[in-house]
């Protein structure tokens, strides 16, 4: 099996923490150079340091809020310009807040499109003639198991996360043809420091103790445990792989098995 990306270039948008870093770290171990973006320079630099350089010194960072889409476009295709052609493009961000859709606010709904959706789809435009010209695309979106099954208490989360997958569908059906691949990984309940914050605002709410907040998560999970965020990379990491060349415009559950369909 083909895994290597020796000579790829990939974007992994998040990577400071969580699954955005443990992706970073397997794509650079595999071979690619990479190129982190948040909005922490500090946070950056630190993350590039822990990469693998294996045998080259290629990776970089981008630093730009996801807040001003404008931004990140010329920021990105001003770094293209000057280090070449992007081969992966990994869409990661963090998820809205938590709280019934009926007490969303219309301005939280615009807020999670930009960030989410408008972000991704700048990302995709500014990497896309460069995929075409090497012969090697593949974009994969870091969204949720929203998608498939809506989650209690993220009424604006399930209601962007499913934007994205029905973009990235569409997307996917234009770009077979270049035999660039677009594929969405959803992930379950990751042991990261936004889970960590879930299950505190859940303890605190329901005035009970954070062990029972998560007892009762783990009890929906059919392998009893949450993931490793290190899991999550390992299934996007072979979605950008040439082993993966004949998929695409698939959700792809991470989840020991909670989401409740097929």
């Amino acid at each position: 099996m083909n895994l290597d990306l020796k000579n790829k270039r990939a974007i992994v948008c998040g990577s400071t923490q969580g699954i955005g870093k443990a992706v970073a770290i397997e794509l650079a171990q595999m071979g690619a150079a990479v190129t982190l973006i948040a909005r922490n320079e500090s946070a950056l630099k630190q993350t590039k340091a822990e990469l693998p350089n294996n045998g080259h010194q290629l990776h970089s960072y981008i630093c730009v809020d996801f807040s001003n889409p404008s931004q990140l476009k010329e920021l990105v295709e001003s770094f293209i310009q000057r280090s070449g052609p992007v081969n992966i493009l990994v869409n990661n961000t963090g998820g809205p807040a938590a709280g019934p859709i009926v007490a969303a606010k219309p301005e939280e709904f615009l807020s999670a499109f930009n960030n989410h959706l408008i972000c991704s789809h700048v990302l995709v435009q500014a990497c896309l003639e460069g995929m075409k010209n090497t012969h090697y695309g593949r974009i994969v979106n870091v969204i949720s198991t929203s998608v498939k099954l809506p989650l209690p208490n993220l009424g604006v989360s399930n209601t962007i996360r499913a934007a994205v997958a029905n973009w990235s569908k569409t997307m996917a059906n234009e770009l077979g043809k270049f035999g660039i691949t677009v594929n969405n990984v959803l992930p379950g309940a990751t042991a990261t420091q936004r889970l960590a914050n879930i299950i505190e605002n859940k303890s605190v709410k329901s005035n009970v103790a954070n062990e029972v907040v998560k007892e009762e998560m783990l009890h929906e999970i059919p392998m009893g445990r949450f993931a490793e965020a290190s899991e999550i990379a390992n299934a996007v990491a072979f979605l950008v792989s040439p082993a993966a060349a004949y998929i695409t415009g698939i959700n792809l559950p991470v989840d020991g098995g909670r989401t409740g369909n097929l």
